[in-house]
């Protein structure tokens, strides 16, 4: 499905917030799992991928990453992570030598509150997302970034969303 949007860099939603200026940090798509369905195993090792541009395809996913196509209407066809909870974090656990990928989300953002597009359709770069849930942290987190990390995302893991229609996310 092809949308019709032109606010780059923006996004609106269909409920009370209104336009915000959002930059887009980082694109990352992973081929493989590393966690998931990985439980009493080590975490996988397959890389995560900083790309310039994404494929956003309705209904299925970012082309390259791991769940694109995974399930039929599946909630997390991509996900959101806040370049300021990832600083938070840093600062928190005195972190200085990992990146804001070792969270495994797609897109990184500037300059909105995830949590307040939970349930709400927005647009960014032209693309059309509904928000479901927030991307709940996992025990795996503190293996991967610091002990704690875990409890210290609760709330403020990031947004878990479906593509409502097709267009190029890039990185400015």
């Amino acid at each position: 499905m092809e949308c019709n949007l032109r606010n780059l860099n923006q996004y609106s939603t269909t409920s009370a917030i209104q336009h915000q200026a959002v930059i887009l940090r980082h694109l990352y798509i992973s081929p493989e799992h590393n966690f998931l369905g990985r439980h009493g195993q080590p975490a996988g090792t397959s890389p995560i991928i900083e790309v310039s541009e994404v494929e956003c395809i309705a209904g299925k996913g970012l082309r390259g990453d791991r769940f694109f196509g995974w399930k039929e209407d599946y909630k997390g066809q991509v996900t959101f992570f806040e370049e300021e909870q990832y600083e938070r974090l840093c600062e928190k656990f005195v972190i200085t030598h990992l990146p804001p990928s070792v969270f495994r989300r797609n897109i990184i953002t500037r300059g909105v509150d995830l949590n307040t597009l939970i349930g709400v359709e927005f647009d960014l770069q032209g693309v059309r997302f509904l928000g479901t849930q927030e991307s709940a942290p996992c025990y795996w987190m503190n293996q991967a970034f610091a002990e704690g990390a875990e409890e210290a995302l609760k709330g403020h893991g990031g947004l878990r969303a479906k593509i409502l229609c097709n267009g190029i996310l890039r990185v400015p």
